[in-house]
């Protein structure tokens, strides 16, 4: 069975003057509620996951507003909500344990950023045996300093990401051509 999972879909992460200087991909938000729609639809399972920063400045940081679902993704009540304080989706939840219950095989994650929390719950994912697709055009990045003091595009931090999990940790999709599979295979 596959599922959604929605990572830190979060209103803060639109706030880049926090995280950076810019940030890619600003139609994520909007590939995710698409994705969400779509699994919706056809009644498959969706989990959400809620990033609550330990940083107080940070945009995250709980009852900031910041910290609230993105509208384009507010989870049902009866979508699991998993909350979190770390990098991974799968540390300090019950996200791994609740998905092998409904006898999830495949995951489909989307979210932000992809520099961050997606790419170590997608790495995770694999690691724990589901099969990953990460949909590229439903996260997004921002740009970064890097140790050499040099600065990198969110674009390149972006595409950097990507390449790293391809084919080791995830299968990298579109949100069209991701529905259009799953739409032949239902």
């Amino acid at each position: 069975m596959t599922t959604l999972v929605l990572i830190d879909v979060q209103k803060g992460l639109q706030e880049t003057s926090f995280y950076g200087t810019e940030r890619n991909n600003l139609d994520a938000e909007k590939n995710c509620g698409k994705l969400l729609r779509f699994f919706r639809t056809k009644s498959l399972p969706v989990f959400h996951v809620k990033h609550n920063s330990s940083n107080i400045d940070s945009p995250l940081y709980p009852n900031k507003m910041g910290n609230d679902f993105h509208p384009e993704v507010r989870p049902l009540i009866s979508e699991p909500v998993f909350e979190k304080n770390v990098n991974s989706a799968f540390i300090g939840t019950n996200l791994e344990a609740s998905l092998k219950a409904k006898k999830i095989t495949d995951v489909v994650i989307a979210g932000l950023t992809i520099e961050h929390c997606i790419s170590t719950s997608v790495r995770m994912a694999s690691n724990l045996g589901f099969k990953v697709v990460l949909v590229s055009d439903a996260t997004a990045a921002f740009d970064k300093i890097g140790y050499d003091g040099n600065a990198y595009s969110a674009e390149v931090i972006f595409h950097s990401e990507l390449a790293n999990l391809k084919d080791e940790f995830a299968t990298i999709m579109d949100t069209d051509t991701l529905l259009g599979k799953l739409e032949l295979n239902i």
